[in-house]
């Protein structure tokens, strides 16, 4: 085979590329590349997230990706117990009743507290803050440890990494994609894999397949230093309205508005506007002093229209493989996914990661039929 021809190439080297170039290879999927457009890869969104493994996160169409993918963070060391507490007010009962017949049924385990129990959560709450739903098994994840972890697996599986690779051209022809790269270098592979993150679509309508509207949304976090010091165990604290969530990380405070502002792909920076609304909310949750901004990011988490991310074959362009519109969840289900992943594109028997997930809720064939 000459040294330019690969079974796979993987566009994207962030957690979504290296997790399902490193279970390709542990499946056989051949020679596989890995072609990433920055330095080093998770410049972008796998390197500014929260970091949190959170089992309601993203409604219970995610569960099935998030508990499997929970069962192996924890088995391999990267969770830590945190806990996450979702807050409202009296005019919230509505939301606190509708999320829980939401995820009911789910496999998701959540307790009502009364206000007492929320104190000895959250000290110095405000008043007006007189329920909250408990969900235990939150916990924070070590980020930067399951990339490295999926990159080094990807290596040792004999992928080939390529950064400062951006992806200029990809066209198919006679049944092998002829790949282009911003300095000119080229390259064959027999399937291209979309693992583009915010840069999905455009990975997409440049390979000749339809867009499938996946948007990039600018997400805000700022980190605070706070009287008092934000206890080492407070949890993951969300308003379930959706406005705000904030959690202790080494003596501070990530807080983040709960934004999602739609943007182009880019590298995303944070607009002043949603770092004062962030505060201004977060000091009308509890009584304790701002003393001032250490840092602010941003990120951005990409949607499909329905919300639901998309893997499989594009039912349009032969060798086109989705793996893309993971919001933000991508991490803390990319165990499950990536193995999902790697499974439907080698037409592999699925195993206990995977057993009890509906692959058709994440097909992208789904965007075709909904548009008859």
């Amino acid at each position: 085979m000459n040294e330019d021809i690969y079974d796979i190439a993987v566009v994207g080297a962030g957690m979504a590329g290296a997790s399902i170039a490193a279970e390709l290879a542990q499946l056989g999927g051949g020679a596989i590349v890995m072609l990433e457009a920055e330095d080093r890869p998770g410049y972008h969104t796998t390197g500014r997230s929260a970091a949190f493994w959170e089992e309601c996160y993203g409604g219970p169409e995610i569960v099935p990706l998030t508990l499997p993918s929970g069962t192996w963070l924890r088995e391999h060391g990267f969770l830590t117990p945190r806990g996450a507490l979702y807050i409202g007010r009296a005019e919230d009962s509505a939301a606190m009743d509708a999320f829980v017949a939401r995820f009911a049924n789910s496999g998701v385990s959540i307790e009502r507290l009364d206000r007492a129990s929320i104190e000895r959560h959250l000290p110095g709450l405000r008043p007006e803050w007189c329920m909250a739903l408990w969900e235990e098994a939150c916990a924070d994840i070590d980020v930067a440890g399951v990339h490295q972890h999926y990159l080094a697996a990807a290596r040792q599986g004999g992928v080939e990494q390529r950064n400062r690779a951006r992806v200029s051209q990809a066209e198919r022809v006679s049944d092998l994609w002829h790949i282009t790269t911003e300095h000119g270098d080229t390259l064959r592979a027999r399937i291209l894999v979309n693992a583009a993150g915010a840069w999905a679509d455009n990975v997409a309508r440049m390979a000749g397949a339809a867009a499938l509207g996946i948007q990039p949304l600018r997400r805000t976090v700022v980190q605070l230093r706070t009287d008092p010091l934000p206890p080492v165990d407070l949890p993951l604290v969300l308003d379930i309205s959706g406005q705000f969530y904030f959690k202790p990380e080494s003596g501070r405070l990530w807080l983040s508005p709960h934004d999602e502002e739609p943007s182009p792909p880019c590298d995303a920076a944070p607009e002043e506007l949603a770092v004062a609304q962030a505060i201004d909310r977060f000091e009308h949750v509890v009584d304790w002093r701002v003393l001032g901004v250490d840092r602010k990011w941003a990120g951005l988490r990409s949607f499909a229209p329905d919300r639901a991310p998309v893997y499989g074959f594009d039912p349009g362009t032969p060798g086109f493989f989705w793996f893309a519109g993971q919001g933000g969840f991508g991490i803390q289900t990319a165990p499950a996914a990536a193995r999902l992943g790697a499974q439907l594109l080698l037409g592999a028997e699925r195993d206990e990661l995977t057993q009890a997930i509906d692959a058709a809720l994440y097909d992208p064939a789904r965007f075709v039929l909904d548009s008859r």
